[in-house]
């Protein structure tokens, strides 16, 4: 057999082998469940409305700025709704509807303002998506309790593969990103993270060490790149969920990142076997003491619903293939797209959302800006406090297009105030990764002149360094 008959033959039981439909069911289950607790601890602490009822300006995605809080009593619907969907997918109740409903009220609060914009959210709208294609109902669901016929005891393989490389996506292209030579050179910036958690009991000490910068640096990338594929092998699987258990749960106790590291954690179960999943299905059984025709293994073979003719399942099948294909390719390319633009990513950040950059960098700084009437000559420093929340603030003043279109929405509040044709220039300095503070946007630039989404950022300062030239690959 040559190597492309072996590589074709693996795709091939990758894609349509027939496997236990447990795995899917669990990891569904899962996901369900921390998705509604993340959103009850969300409603808890108040963030509905300190995130998107406080707030007079938001910053949408280019393209979405149709995407606006729907009011007070639309917002919280929007997050009753999406907790609802949450709960239906953990029993598997109405699925299809529920995961179609959780997808577009998740991603539409996550398209509000990008202030906001984190990589898990991100990743669990993708998740979601996949969810609606998945036939992830069709075992320890009340669906199925509800419908016999609808029961399977095996699913296509790639229903499962879909998970798995989805998963894998995050961990290896989180690797990449940390190849470069802040993170691996300079330990930054874990350099300045670590040595804030000094007084933790044990390792408070420790943790002020240089070494440890260091170690957890490079530790971290090696992680990030080879953990997916030890846990794909049976003999590796249960060392490898214990390195992902330490690791996530020291980022979980060192940082504030919310409930990834507990999604993670729950969602690389999915790598366990078949047999696993079936132990948890029935473990949970006992425990909730849930009725036996809710735990019945489903008969072998497919599920005996709608049968659909033949032309519209093909249609169906190739409609589906494309789906999936596109889906993946386009998360294959955009971690790459930083590659045409001019600059170093960290300082422009042009391709830096929607790339898995995980906690790449420390970046500060501040931006005054100054509107001036043209006509008449006067000016007026801005107070952003006035119309942005602290977190909103703090994440213009580094990321030029937030800059660009917070000018863009001062200029609508001076022009109401009776500026002519105002013009808006700011003064705005940024630390990087512990450096010191510098110049980030060019002083006599008239912020309403550019063209968000220009390719070249001109407009900004150079970020010149004699000690460490940034190279594109950051």
């Amino acid at each position: 057999m040559t190597g492309i008959e072996a590589i074709h033959k693996a795709l091939h039981k990758a894609i349509h082998a027939q496997v236990p439909v447990a795995p899917l069911a669990v990891f569904r289950a899962l996901f369900g469940l921390i998705m509604l607790v993340s959103i009850i601890r969300f409603a808890a602490m108040g963030w509905i409305e300190e995130l998107y009822l406080q707030p007079t300006f938001f910053f949408p995605y280019e393209g979405f700025e149709w995407v606006r809080p729907p009011g007070a009593a639309g917002m919280y619907a929007l997050f009753v709704l999406m907790g609802v969907s949450a709960l239906l997918l953990m029993l598997g109740w109405h699925y299809r509807l529920a995961a179609v409903s959780f997808f577009l009220s998740f991603t539409y609060v996550e398209l509000i303002d990008k202030s906001y914009y984190l990589n898990h959210y991100y990743f669990i709208s993708l998740v979601a998506l996949l969810l609606i294609f998945l036939p992830a109902h069709t075992a320890f669901s009340l669906d199925a309790w509800r419908r016999p016929a609808l029961r399977r005891q095996r699913v296509p393989a790639w229903c499962i593969n879909a998970i798995k490389l989805q998963l894998g996506m995050v961990y290896v292209f989180a690797g990449i990103a940390k190849l470069n030579p802040h993170w691996l050179v300079e330990a930054m910036p874990l350099k300045l993270w670590l040595p804030a958690h000094s007084h933790l009991p044990l390792i408070g000490a420790v943790l002020e060490w240089e070494i440890t910068a260091y170690a957890f640096s490079w530790a971290g990338a090696l992680y990030d790149l080879f953990v997916v594929f030890f846990l794909l092998h049976v003999r590796s699987r249960p060392w490898a969920y214990g390195a992902v258990l330490l690791f996530h749960f020291t980022t979980a106790l060192l940082f504030q990142i919310g409930m990834f590291p507990y999604i993670m954690c729950l969602a690389t179960l999915i790598f366990f076997s078949p047999v696993f999943h079936q132990r948890i299905i029935d473990a949970t059984g006992r425990l909730l003491s849930l009725p036996a025709s809710l735990l019945k293994k489903p008969q072998a073979g497919h599920a005996t619903g709608l049968r659909l003719p033949a032309w519209a399942g093909r249609v169906q099948h190739y409609g589906l293939a494309a789906f999936f294909v596109l889906f993946f390719a386009l998360q294959l390319l955009l971690p790459f797209r930083y590659l045409l633009y001019e600059g170093p990513l960290f300082w422009t950040e042009q391709g830096y959302r929607f790339s898995w950059r995980v906690m790449l960098m420390e970046k500060a700084g501040f931006a005054n800006f100054q509107v001036y009437d043209s006509r008449t000559g006067r000016s007026e420093q801005v107070a952003n406090y006035t119309y942005l929340t602290p977190v909103q603030e703090k994440m213009m003043s580094t990321q030029p297009d937030m800059m660009l279109q917070f000018a863009q929405y001062l200029k609508q509040v001076y022009e109401q105030k009776g500026f002519s044709q105002p013009q808006i220039r700011v003064e705005s300095y940024v630390s990087l990764n512990g450096r010191r503070s510098r110049p980030y946007v060019r002083p006599n630039v008239n912020l309403l002149d550019i063209r968000p989404g220009q390719e070249r950022m001109n407009w900004l300062m150079p970020y010149d360094d004699v000690t460490t030239k940034l190279t594109a690959h950051e």
